[in-house]
């Protein structure tokens, strides 16, 4: 089906095509939505006063994420909401323009799903399915399985295709350089695989649907010797099981 989407106006800087602050739903503000943005949750009262005390920025807060759709912001997801406005708003976040910020285009969403934001992973065939490759120091800080700010958007967009295809399972398999001892090297790529686990999960995506597994620097698609080489082994792939790549480029 087609939806009318309002999305960030030109010169929002963006991680990526595949982050979900391409596709942030800006619209809202009619005085019948009042009751439908009405803000709940313990994260309420960290967001930012020009957030919670508009009716236009509860709409973007609500719209965006509330990333287990549960209608309640806990803090962590307020948090989310505060940076992205703040990266639009910039430091006069007081004087920020919602109407001539937004630009109204027409976004094509088929199944409940962003087809736009699925391709721009770059999924490739594999013999299990459609497979696709985020790099660690996109997700995690150095030697740590916590997730980096920005992470949960990075994925959000994959969260809303698996939510919308309930019979798809997935595997998460996580892999390091050769630095450290190989006990150490495959306890964090468990725990970074289990991590990338539990972001889906607090999005609303069933955790029996993951098999996760760590390789630790087994499995290297480039030689440890060089920094460029062991930065593309830190690796989390995420592989959709029986699917098609070519289901996210039509």
């Amino acid at each position: 089906m087609l939806r009318f989407a309002m999305v960030a106006a030109a010169g929002i800087a963006l991680a990526g095509p595949a982050m979900a602050q391409d596709r942030w739903d800006w619209s809202g503000g009619r005085p019948g939505d009042r009751a439908t943005y009405r803000l709940a949750g313990a994260g309420v009262p960290r967001l930012f006063p020009e957030l919670r005390g508009s009716l236009r920025g509860r709409a973007f807060v609500l719209r965006n994420f509330d990333f287990n759709d549960d209608g309640r912001i806990s803090p962590r997801e307020a948090e989310a909401a505060n940076r992205a406005f703040a990266d639009v708003a910039g430091p006069r976040r007081d004087r920020f323009d919602w109407r001539s910020r937004d630009v109204v285009v027409v976004e094509e969403v088929r199944g409940g799903w962003d087809r736009g934001a699925m391709r721009g992973y770059g999924f490739r065939d594999t013999a299990q399915g459609a497979r696709m490759v985020l790099q660690d120091d996109v997700l995690f800080a150095t030697d740590s399985d916590v997730l980096r700010p920005g992470a949960i958007d990075r994925l959000r967009p994959l969260a809303g295709y698996l939510k919308a295809n309930p019979g798809v399972r997935v595997a998460i398999d996580g892999y390091t350089d050769s630095r450290g001892t190989d006990a150490h090297n495959q306890d964090l790529s468990e725990r970074r695989a289990a991590a990338v686990r539990s972001a889906f999960d607090a999005m609303g995506v069933t955790r029996a649907r993951f098999r996760v597994t760590g390789h630790g620097e087994a499995n290297p698609v480039a030689s440890n010797a060089t920094a460029a080489g062991m930065r593309q082994n830190r690796r989390v792939e995420v592989t959709l099981l029986g699917q098609r790549a070519s289901a996210f480029r039509g």
